[in-house]
């Protein structure tokens, strides 16, 4: 996974919160970083093949949540016919459907996974230089920790980012064209996943910081950062990490007592009439045991580390 820029002491981030579809104020005040994050999103080939990959799997015994058959304690009320080695597959629907409906455009397929990202016989031939789906949260985890490195916050991921989409008419990042979920273009070169470093770096020399695939961040989703609001100078939160997990439960599932963590930065299926989601204030609540053909990640060194070594630490 390639090693990127390093932000340094001295910058601080106003963390921006969202009503709706806007972002809103005020922001929470981030004080100042010290942290390397990875130029472009984790790889097929470094997480599904290779001496990589089998090294991790050997240090680690990680096998992806998609592989693994649901334990019906975690899902309570689900039939046990769905409890099966599955994830989230986008496929969209031939007409126009409901927004309100979800059901219309993901499909829960038997042996999706990271290896296999449409399901079974899909071969990942020509995809190495994609970045890694079907990815849950514990996976993300497993593989930081064997690189050594850790899943970015949502303060660090936010200040990484940058803000153009479109300049001139040229896409620079991998989005949903025209009307989702049943009509989309190749304005942007893609129907689904593209290539890590197809679109222009943003500023810091960091692709694909919108669109393309979610990623995963370390922190457990909240409504809003206001208990940051009235903080600043050397009250300022550095780099926060966050609620703690039990604030993270989606109210409308009481009984169900799955955390979610954000994901941050859009993916290739955020349109402009449904959740345009590809900007840097955007954010997302993911269940930590659901995986999607949408969500991958990458990773952060951070501390005196990032400054000294400023490496690939495969």
């Amino acid at each position: 996974m390639a090693s990127g820029p390093v932000f340094e002491d001295g910058e601080a981030l106003c963390l921006r919160y969202e009503v709706g579809m806007e972002t809103s104020h005020p922001c929470a005040l981030v004080a100042g970083f010290n942290f390397e994050l990875n130029r472009h999103h984790s790889l097929q080939a470094e997480i599904q093949a290779g001496a990589t990959s089998t090294r991790m799997l050997a240090a680690t015994g990680n096998v992806t949540f998609a592989e693994i058959t649901p334990a019906p304690a975690d899902y309570p009320g689900a039939l046990p016919e769905l409890l099966y080695p599955a994830s989230l597959v986008f496929e969209p629907p031939r007409w126009p459907v409901s927004l309100h409906d979800i059901s219309q455009w993901w499909d829960y397929r038997r042996d999706a996974n990271g290896k296999q990202p449409l399901g079974k016989g899909f071969e990942l031939a020509g995809l190495e230089d994609h970045p890694v789906v079907h990815i849950a949260c514990k996976d993300a985890r497993a593989y930081a920790n064997w690189a050594g490195k850790d899943p970015p916050t949502e303060a660090e991921r936010e200040f990484a980012s940058g803000d153009e989409l479109l300049p001139g008419g040229i896409a620079q990042a991998n989005t949903w064209q025209r009307a989702f979920p049943n009509e989309n273009t190749p304005l942007d070169g893609y129907l689904r996943t593209s290539p890590v470093r197809t679109y222009p770096a943003n500023p810091h020399g960091i692709y694909d910081l919108i669109g393309n695939v979610w990623e995963w961040t370390g922190d457990f989703y909240s409504q809003s950062h206001q208990e940051h609001t009235e903080k600043e100078g050397c009250c300022a939160p550095r780099n926060p990490l966050g609620d703690p997990q039990e604030k993270s439960y989606d109210p409308a599932m009481s009984g169900i007592g799955i955390a979610r963590k954000v994901l941050k930065g859009g993916s290739h299926v955020c349109s402009p009439n449904y959740r345009c989601h590809y900007r840097p204030a955007a954010r997302h609540a993911q269940p930590i045991g659901t995986s999607t053909s949408h969500v991958g990640f990458r990773c952060v060194v951070r501390g005196a580390s990032a400054i000294v070594n400023n490496t690939n630490l495969h």
